[in-house]
């Protein structure tokens, strides 16, 4: 027979008690591992280990699952970062919700019924919808359809829940984008009336991020990549590669988009001068 705590890490180091229950925890059982401090009893008939993170036993607290951001990022959605440190609690349709010590939560209602834990991705993203600026929703639904973290089910389940205004940022969005750093350029490049095409493979030089006009590459670099001597001798093979296909190459890091994004718009617009397009 399994004792609570090892049941407790097989269900994500948190459950209700019922759960706990129908594979053969009695309450006797439960109230001694409580008593013996193996588990804690996070309120009437939720318990979790000792471990638990502290934002899903704040969520759990609170009756409901953990949301938003905090919950996308847990699955290594791409996320900005952000400083906020709000526990955002699901709670389904209409579930009830309970004031705990310390408690500042942001409750978010919306079809289905919430457990205790991490809420799955599909409706994380609903719930970032309504908490995150319109780009960086879109950066966060890409890299969770690039990681396979939603299904086509899903993605019908997003654009049902959230509001019709939000169709075309669903439209926009693709399944191929490697990073959030592509996924923000893309969208704000929408933004001012710049098409891209994406993931474009080239003769001799390989895929490229994007092509606009035509014969401006732009390549967008993250935090985690391209360092090293030796990657930045391939880029640079690669440009020589692409100019000799009459093509100029544009790139930029995470500092120029995220911070200096003026001056990435500037190259752009002046490159696509040069281009004629």
């Amino acid at each position: 027979m399994l004792k609570p705590e090892d049941l407790l890490a097989r269900f994500g180091d948190v459950a209700r008690g019922t759960l706990l229950q129908r594979y053969g925890c009695t309450r006797k059982e439960l109230a001694a591992a409580v008593d013996g401090g193996r588990i804690d009893r996070i309120r009437p008939g939720v318990f979790a280990l000792r471990t638990l993170d502290r934002k899903v036993r704040s969520a759990a607290a609170h009756g409901g699952e953990l949301t938003c951001t905090d919950a996308l990022r847990a699955k290594r959605v791409w996320i900005l970062p952000d400083p906020d440190d709000t526990v955002h609690v699901w709670v389904g349709r209409a579930g009830r919700t309970h004031l705990h010590p310390g408690c500042a939560c942001v409750v978010h209602h919306s079809p289905g019924t919430a457990q205790v834990g991490m809420a799955e991705v599909a409706t994380a993203l609903v719930h970032a919808y309504r908490c995150l600026s319109a780009e960086a929703f879109f950066a966060a639904y890409e890299s969770a359809w690039n990681r396979r973290l939603i299904t086509a089910s899903d993605r019908c389940r997003i654009r049902r829940e959230l509001p019709k205004s939000a169709a075309w940022i669903l439209d926009l969005a693709r399944s191929d984008a490697q990073s959030g750093l592509e996924s923000l350029l893309r969208f704000r490049l929408h933004l001012l009336g710049i098409s891209l095409d994406c993931q474009v493979d080239i003769p001799d030089v390989g895929r490229v991020d994007f092509v606009a006009g035509g014969r401006l590459i732009i390549e967008v670099d993250g935090r985690e990549n391209h360092a090293g001597a030796e990657r930045l001798h391939k880029d640079l093979v690669r440009d020589a590669a692409a100019s000799g296909h009459g093509y100029e190459t544009l790139r930029f890091d995470y500092a120029q988009v995220i911070h200096d994004w003026d001056s990435v718009v500037r190259a752009i617009l002046a490159a696509l001068a040069r281009a004629g397009a």
